[in-house]
This record gives structure tokens, sequence and C-alpha cells, in this order.
């Protein structure tokens, strides 16, 4: 078997990013990331949050998620600029089409981000760093706006290679670069380990990724049970994961994740049921199909898989409304049991149209725009970063707390 090789592909600052590029495109003199602004919500109603802050702003002690009145108590002349949704899905798709020529299997893990699976490729392009070099500056020459590329024998590796350096950077971190590169961080920068494991690692006196991957597995294990064995993998820069190609047929549309580690963490699985059932009625959207049923697939530890589904009182490619759906589906058929994987899946697909709400549709009625806006503004008072995030639009639990979303 031939040596993996994968790229990790991430927008830097991607909504600030496609926000300048949009309004350079449309007339704009200035290129608001070389001034203090922001992305936002509507600062009037004293609800909006930052999504995404220029360099400047940064320097200034502006941060992702605060409300935009303390970020301008910081920075009393910062340019806030709303989202446009539509335009950067539509610049997400730009990418993704152009990055598909280099490699037939790519996954797009969010609006901004996304893996290629370039083995074998390198018979092709012979020095694949080389070809990163050539992806990065065209996307900037092409495009407008800058990523970072990181390279690893495996998809943790390639994430956590794009972060080390930004912006407009190539990266990597090959399996004997692991110690050199990947040891010395901090542990807070391992992927997937949140503020929480954190503040729990250190008081284990575990301040590095390093220090991680030197403990014993039943160690991590009897402190952090099925996430244990994941850190215990991860600090050593394994992940077997495979890049998966996310097709579809008429006759369903759905998505499918197998988590880094087992959990039970009910709210842990809604978010990421939220963000498949973001990306699959946008899918829905752009086929302009609706769909009469939706389902929920499960597999357990003990790879054992079952699903769940129920039938919409319409078609409809409403991404509220079938979330809301998917979610009662999860809470009365989850078994409380250890979940490795789960999906959702869109089936009974139409081209019978109804009455069409879109996150990311601009040219909808004036009565139904604050109900758009309502939804957006759940989403970005619960996420700084990326709509594809989880967000709970009221229906997550409501046993979290604003500030562990946040977390």
């Amino acid at each position: 078997m031939s040596e993996r090789f994968i790229f990790h592909i991430d927008v830097n600052n991607a909504f600030l990013s496609w926000t300048a590029v949009y309004l350079l495109n449309h007339g704009e003199k200035k290129d608001i990331r070389e001034v203090p602004s922001v992305i936002g919500g509507d600062e009037k109603s004293r609800h909006g949050i930052v999504l995404a802050k220029s360099p400047v702003a940064k320097k200034l002690g502006v941060v992702s998620a605060e409300p935009i009145y303390m970020a301008k108590k910081k920075c009393p002349n910062l340019e806030v600029y709303p989202p446009y949704y539509k335009y950067y899905y539509e610049k997400s798709r730009e990418l993704m089409n152009y990055l598909s020529q280099y490699s037939p299997k790519l996954e797009q893990y969010s609006v901004d981000e996304c893996f290629l699976d370039m083995t074998g490729m390198n018979y092709i392009y012979k020095d694949l760093e080389k070809l990163a070099h050539k992806i990065k500056d065209e996307v900037k020459e092409k495009f407008g706006y800058t990523v970072n590329i990181g390279i690893g024998n495996n998809k943790l590796c390639a994430k956590m290679a794009s972060d080390f350096e930004k912006p407009n950077k190539v990266h990597t971190l090959y399996k004997d670069e692991i110690v050199s590169k990947l040891w010395p961080l901090d542990v807070g920068d391992l992927f997937m380990c949140g503020k929480s494991t954190k503040k729990e690692l250190n008081k284990l006196s575990i301040y590095t990724i390093g220090d991680l991957a030197k403990k014993d597995l039943k160690f991590l294990e009897r402190h952090f049970k099925a996430q244990g064995r994941y850190l215990y993998n991860a600090s050593r820069g394994l992940d077997e994961d495979k890049v998966e190609v996310k097709t579809s047929k008429n006759q369903s549309i759905s998505v499918s994740e197998t988590l880094p580690y087992n959990t039970t963490d009910r709210d842990r699985l809604k978010e990421i049921l939220f963000r498949q059932t973001e990306e699959i009625t946008r899918e829905l959207r752009s086929k302009k199909l609706f769909a009469k049923t939706v389902a929920v697939i499960f597999k357990n530890s003990n790879f054992v898989s079952y699903s769940a589904q129920a039938t919409l009182n319409k078609p409809t490619n409403n991404t509220k409304e079938i979330l809301k759906k998917i979610y009662e589906v999860f809470d009365n058929n989850y078994k409380e049991d250890e979940i490795r994987l789960i999906g959702a899946r869109l089936a009974n697909l139409t081209n019978t149209k109804e009455e069409q709400i879109s996150l990311f549709d601009e040219s909808i009625e004036e009565d139904k725009e604050n109900n758009i806006q309502k939804t957006i503004d759940d989403i970005n008072n619960k996420f700084g970063k990326s709509i594809i995030k989880p967000a709970s639009l009221e229906l997550i639990s409501k046993s979290r707390s604003k500030k562990q979303f946040l977390e």
C-alpha cells in the first residue's frame, strides 16, 4: 500500500476575506482586511456578535463571538459589515470546483475548508509540496483571497499543519515530523481538544501535546473514558479516517461522520447533526428538490447500526423545519449507547415546490426576511466562526449554557 498524502485547504479568515472580495468587486475602493473591521449581525438590536475580524481589529483586542457593542468599546472606529451568506456559499462552491481538478477524492469539511486525498497523485505531480504552493498562489490570483494548506500522512496531521502559521502558508506534518513539530505545541492546540478538556489535562500536569503523548493509554482512559483513546492516538499523530467523497442520488441525500472517539454526549451529537443538516439541506436547495422524509443513522461502539425516520407535514428544503424534525427523531430514538458514527438522511425527494425559505436566500419577501434573520442571529449568537458549526436554533437542549456553546 502506498503511503498516504492528504491536503487540508482552509480559507484564511473566510467570512471577512470573502466579504472584502465582494465589496471590491462591487466598487468599494477600500480593502476591509486592511482596516479595523468585523463581520457581524445587527448591532442595533444589541444581539449582533463578531463573526470574523480583520488583523487590525484583532491587534486592538477584538475577539470572535463577543458582542459588537463591546468590540466598539475597544475600537471606536470599528467598521461593521453584515454577513453575505449567499455569496459565501457561492465562493465555497467555486473553490471546491477548482480544487476538485487536482484529485477525485475531495471531502468538504465545512463551508471554508476541505480535504484532498493526494495518495498516489505524486506519480502525476511529482512534487506535492510544490503543487500545494501552486494551488495556494493560484487561489490568491484567481479568487482574490488566501488559503493555508497543510500536508500530512493523514487527515489529522494535515489539518493540524494548516493551522501552524497563517495566512497564505503551506506547512507539512509528516509522521517523521510529529516529535519536532507537533509535540512542542500547547495541548489545547490539539484538534478536538476543547477548553474543558485542556483544563482537565492541565490538572494532570499535561501542558503540551508531547506531555500527552507520553501518557499511558490506560491512564488516559481512566481519566477521560472513551475520549482517552482519541487523545492517545491524536497526540501521536495517528489517524485512520478516510477522505470521504460525499455523493448523493435523487432518491436520497445523506451524510455521516465517524467520531474520533465514542460518546454518549447528546449535545455533542446534536451539534454534529446540525452541521450535517445544514449541509444536506443546502445541497437539496441547490438541486431544487424537497424532502418528505428525514432519518437519523446511528452506529454504536459495538458496531451495531440502527436508524429511525419520520415524515414531514409537507415536502420542504427549509433547514430549520428539517432540523427540528431530525432533533425529534434523535430524541425519540437515541438509546443512550456509546455512538461512534452518526448521520442524517433526507429521502422521498420531490420536485414539488412548497413555500421555500433558505438560510442563504437573500431574495425573499420582506415579511419572511425577519424570520430568516432571526434564524441567522440564533446561529451567530451561539457560534463565532462559521455557520457550518453547530448551533441550537432554539432546539438543542437548554441544559447547555451560551458559554458552553461558545467553547
